[in-house]
Order: structure tokens, then sequence, then C-alpha cells
């Protein structure tokens, strides 16, 4: 008595039973994988680390160098900076996403790291920021405050500080009631800009007093 044939099918020159495990292997693979993640969740992780090639564009380079990338995402990077063309830009946008879904979870997270301390970095300069323009307002405005800055960063340049004030005291030039119905301001003297700088070196312990965000009248 012969033996009934197995049904199945063919692969790459491998038989596959039906029923057998690698048959189930298979279905899975052609519904998209119904035990692995929805067409919907492979979409939204490509779409997340298309937007994570992006924000790589705008990684500080001394961040960027602490990565280690391929050089295919490095030279891609590059070459998306250069590009100005709408379309043109667009596609190497779109092979930097497949460069990144390449990336082992180890380095995606390292990208997520730099970006997230450049950003944060951002904050704490704004931050500084304002804390430096509140400072100097109340400074000019109030006497009182003076001594509060004293008391608090006494490691400031007092004969400095007390300078600047009464220079920008003097510098100020009252506004008008029409020129405030217009939102117009006064413009400012140097002193007025030197007390923002000495302020802000004092709140940032000596650091660089040039930001880019800041706005100086001439």
């Amino acid at each position: 008595m012969s033996r009934k044939p197995k049904k199945g099918y063919f692969v790459r020159g491998q038989f596959v039973a039906e029923g057998s495990e690698l048959d189930l292997e298979y279905k899975r693979e052609l519904k998209g994988g119904l035990d692995g993640p929805s067409r919907t969740e492979l979409k939204r992780e490509s779409t997340e680390l298309q937007d994570l090639g992006t924000d790589l564009l705008t990684l500080r380079k001394d961040l960027m160098e602490g990565l280690v990338l391929p050089d295919k995402l490095v030279d891609g990077l590059a070459e998306a900076k250069r590009i100005t063309n709408f379309e043109g830009k667009r596609r190497q946008m779109q092979f930097i996403g497949k460069q990144m879904r390449l990336l082992s979870p180890e380095t995606l997270q390292a990208v997520r790291e730099a970006l997230d301390i450049q950003r944060l970095g951002s904050a704490k300069d704004t931050q500084a920021l304002h804390l430096a323009e509140a400072w100097r307002d109340r400074l000019i405005a109030d006497d009182e405050a003076v001594g509060e800055w004293i008391a608090h960063y006494p490691q400031t340049d007092m004969q400095q500080l007390r300078a600047l004030v009464r220079q920008a005291r003097k510098d100020a030039v009252p506004v008008s009631n029409a020129a405030v119905s217009q939102g117009l301001a006064p413009r400012q003297g140097r002193a007025y800009r030197e007390l923002f700088k000495l302020v802000r070196s004092v709140l940032t312990g000596g650091e660089s007093d040039h930001t880019p965000n800041e706005t100086e009248d001439e």
C-alpha cells in the first residue's frame, strides 16, 4: 500500500508540509506577522526613526563626534545639509530614515541621549538668559535689589556693578504715554547692556556671556 503524499509546497527548493511549524511561520509572515508588531506599529516606528534622523541634522558637532555611526549615515547626513532642493531633500531624508532603521538599539539610545543633552542645554541657557534679564531690570529699578544681589553673589566686582547701575539709571529715558501706546521702548545705553553681561557672567559661573538669542539695541 502506497503512502499518501503529504500536502505542501516548495520554498526555495525546500518542501514545506502544511501544518508544520515552518508552514505556520511563513503564513504569519505573509499576514504581516500576527504575533509580531502590527503594520501601524511598524509605520509609527519608521516615522519616529526618520524624525530622529532629521533631528540629527541639528546635533552639535561635539555631541555628534561622541556617537559611533555608520559611514553611510554620516555621509548621508552631511549630504542632506548641502541639499537645498525640496524633492532632493525629501529623497535624502528617506535614505537617512532607512539607515536609521539599521542601527542597533544601543546606538539609537545613544542618539536619543545626545539629542536630550542638547535640548536640556538649550533650555538651561534660555532660563539663565531670562534670570539675568530679570536681575538687570531689578538692579536698575530698586536700590534694595543691589543689596540682595551682593548678599547672594559676594564674588561680584561690587565697584563695577554699582557704576553700571548708576550709569544705566542715568541713561534711562522716560517713555511717554504715546510711545507706550505704540508699543515702543526707549533705546538703552551701553551700561544697560554691560550690566546684563556682568549679571549673566556671575549667574553662569563666569562662562561666556555671549548668547545667540540675546538681542541688544545699538
